[in-house]
């Protein structure tokens, strides 16, 4: 004996189904949103928590603080969170500094070198004058070298230590985002 089966609406249930992967992956792009901003506003108060001091040149294995000058950069720097980059099974975002350059006066800018760098992946080369006085550097290199410390300058891990206190903060962001727009998951 044939036996068939007629079910109402199941092309458009499957049609819902299929679209449940994109859905979710916009609830994680909006509460990854906030759990980034949170990680932002904390870098924001490390970056005024790094302590100066007047510039001075390190000599015989000295090292110094930043002066206020490459704070300041670094202060007034445009800081935030990136432009998201989605891939098929992934999201993905930098909490930072813009790519941008500053241009530093100052009268212990001595140099006989000319130091270029580049301006993104392919950008034009800037470069400061021989004994100009002024320092064209990237603000991502000021910051790094704040950051990690170099061989003249003493670290001030505003970067790391601005992640680490605000991971739970963040992860609670997160999953408070998730709750606030799970009913786009809805069908």
């Amino acid at each position: 004996m044939p036996f068939s089966i007629e079910l109402d609406g199941l092309d458009e249930l499957i049609h819902k189904m299929d679209r449940i992967p994109e859905k979710a992956a916009d609830v994680a792009a909006l509460a990854l949103y906030d759990s980034a901003g949170v990680v932002a506003d904390k870098v924001s108060a490390g970056v005024k928590s790094i302590s100066t001091e007047p510039f001075k040149y390190a000599r015989d294995g000295q090292k110094r603080k930043p002066s206020p000058e490459e704070k300041a950069i670094i202060v007034s720097a445009d800081r935030g969170v990136a432009k998201f980059n989605k891939g098929p099974t992934r999201i993905d975002t930098v909490v930072g500094l813009r790519d941008e350059y500053s241009n530093i006066t100052w009268n212990h800018a001595r140099t006989n070198v000319r130091t270029k760098y580049k301006m993104g992946s392919g950008g034009t080369a800037k470069q400061a004058g021989k004994g100009s006085g002024t320092s064209v550097k990237p603000v991502y290199a000021i910051a790094n070298a704040i950051n990690s410390g170099t061989s003249f300058m003493d670290a001030q891990p505003f970067m790391r230590k601005a992640i680490s206190q605000s991971k739970s903060k963040a992860e609670a962001a997160f999953d408070a985002g998730v709750k606030k727009h799970e009913d786009m998951l809805e069908f």
